[in-house]
């Protein structure tokens, strides 16, 4: 068979995937990646209520944490479906991660409204959510969803807390953190749906204790 004049073509391995990656964390973290559902706050409006310096504060800090909530989910499932050998559970994975950027843009714009800015350590918590993820795929499918299903279990309970912390008046924020746990919600049934098992105790402790850094360092920083 005469060769001479056929393409060559390289086959895709992963430092192709790894550099699709870090262009991908490039626009999750300069805010650039496209979203696709519309901020369930609708536009600014007139009539909206004004918060007070104090209140605008706190609100902003709550939806720059809720932002890097949305960073490491993105990166966490990103990590996890590119190591994923099962084509329907990767599937899983991004579908909730194209989710995730509709929630990182809705936070972002909320932000700006506030007249505030993202968490200076989003390039940290998206590159230790993305090798978290990664080592996490590693444990298996059922073990993987587990992981997913135990994340948004407690992103649900993060997400009621601020519905309860943000100020009364702030309806923006809080329309956009109810679309968000709602979100989340189907995330974990969907992961419970396909398989996933519970994380031992041990594994549930360890992210609670480092959600609770990341929370506690994004509301300042």
């Amino acid at each position: 068979m005469d060769q001479t004049n056929t393409p060559w073509r390289r086959r895709s391995g992963w430092l192709d995937r790894l550099l699709a990656e870090a262009g991908r964390a490039l626009q999750v973290l300069d805010g650039t990646v496209s979203h696709e559902r519309a901020n369930p706050a609708g536009p600014v409006a007139a009539d909206d209520p004004v918060l007070s310096p104090r209140e605008a504060r706190h609100a902003a800090g709550l939806m720059r944490v809720n932002h890097v909530g949305e960073i490491c989910a993105q990166a966490l499932y990103r990590g996890q479906a590119l190591s994923c050998r099962d084509d329907r559970i990767r599937g899983v994975l991004l579908r909730a991660a194209a989710e995730e950027v509709d929630h990182l843009a809705w936070c972002r714009q909320r932000l700006d409204e506030l007249h505030s800015r993202p968490s200076l350590l989003n390039p940290v918590w998206y590159l230790g959510s993305f090798g978290l993820g990664v080592v996490a795929s590693r444990a298996g499918i059922p073990y993987n969803l587990g992981f997913m299903a135990e994340t948004e279990r407690q992103v649900e309970e993060h997400l009621d807390g601020h519905l309860a912390a943000l100020p009364g008046q702030d309806r923006r924020s809080r329309q956009v953190v109810t679309q968000m746990r709602d979100d989340e919600i189907g995330h974990r049934t969907t992961a419970e749906d396909h398989g996933a098992v519970p994380l031992p105790a041990l594994a549930r402790g360890a992210m609670r204790l480092m959600s609770r850094v990341m929370t506690t360092t994004a509301y300042r920083i």
